[in-house]
């Protein structure tokens, strides 16, 4: 039979930077209006891509095109060039100059 020891072994408890998460800048997500995009496709394309609903999209793409440009949302740095570079992607394969761009919020 062996020993029990007297008393508990000392544990050390400090942070561990390994896994604490970087959080990434937000940026603003923007779109730009232009006189050739379809304004469904607009919509189409806020909606798959940028996941927000049909009356948002519908919102969204009207200020776009009455203020020229118009705020679409916030997202972490990496996620909006993302979306925006899959957006744009999109709306080339249908050959229409639809715009995003971001900005740091």
């Amino acid at each position: 039979m062996t020993a029990l020891p007297e008393a508990p072994p000392q544990i050390e408890i400090g942070e561990d930077t390994e896994d604490v998460p970087v959080l990434e800048p937000l940026y603003r997500v923007l779109i730009h209006n232009d006189d050739v995009t379809p304004m469904d496709f607009v919509i189409t394309v806020l909606r798959n891509i940028f996941l927000v609903t049909e009356p948002d999209a519908v919102n969204i793409m009207f200020a776009a095109h009455y203020e020229g440009v118009a705020l679409v949302q916030v997202l972490p740095k990496s996620e909006a060039a993302k979306r925006i570079a899959r957006a744009q992607f999109a709306a080339g394969l249908e050959g229409y100059p639809l715009k995003f761009s971001m900005e740091p919020e």
